[in-house]
């Protein structure tokens, strides 16, 4: 599959939008889109309550054709794709800290507050687009060949201007 779609739109972008909404299911049961994910990637658990922002993460790129990272599940692992940046770019990945962890997603663009939007999964329990702080970013990452300078350029966002503060 080519790396945009016929409207100019990052593949892996274009599949992580038609997820937007898709939610956790509380308690005992869960989501069977995520665990069909989980399936399709090989993971040794099978529930949406363990963290699954990698496995949104490494499911858009795997349907978009191009290889996550081969311990996708850790979000720090994702600062091993080969292209590093040094400043967001729209549709690069993004990995940030957290207490417990990490958390990757990508960005979409940023908002008045200077916070990016990111879509990721397992925010709130759910795909969508958040904000999330620019001191919390541990590094960005380009998924195929070098993205071009257009993209640097980051479309304003609207947003409640709370940034995210744990993803958990």
């Amino acid at each position: 599959m080519s790396q945009s779609s016929r409207l100019g739109e990052l593949s892996w972008i274009a599949e992580a939008r038609t997820h937007i909404g898709l939610r956790e299911v509380p308690g005992p049961k869960n989501n069977g889109v995520i665990l069909g994910w989980l399936r399709k990637l090989r993971a040794w658990w099978s529930d949406d309550s363990t963290p699954w922002c990698g496995t949104f993460a490494a499911m858009c790129l795997t349907d978009s054709g191009l290889t996550p990272p081969k311990d996708w599940y850790r979000a720090t692992a994702w600062l091993s794709l080969p292209v590093a940046l040094s400043r967001p770019a729209y549709g690069c990945v993004v990995v940030f800290t957290r207490d417990g962890g990490g958390h990757v997603g990508f960005v979409v663009g940023k908002d008045k507050a200077g916070n990016l939007m990111v879509l990721g999964g397992n925010q709130g329990d759910a795909v969508n687009i958040r904000p999330f702080a620019l001191n919390r970013v541990a590094g960005y990452r380009w998924p195929s060949a070098y993205p071009s300078t257009g993209r640097f350029v980051l479309p304003v966002l609207d947003s409640d201007g709370k940034a995210s503060e744990n993803e958990a």
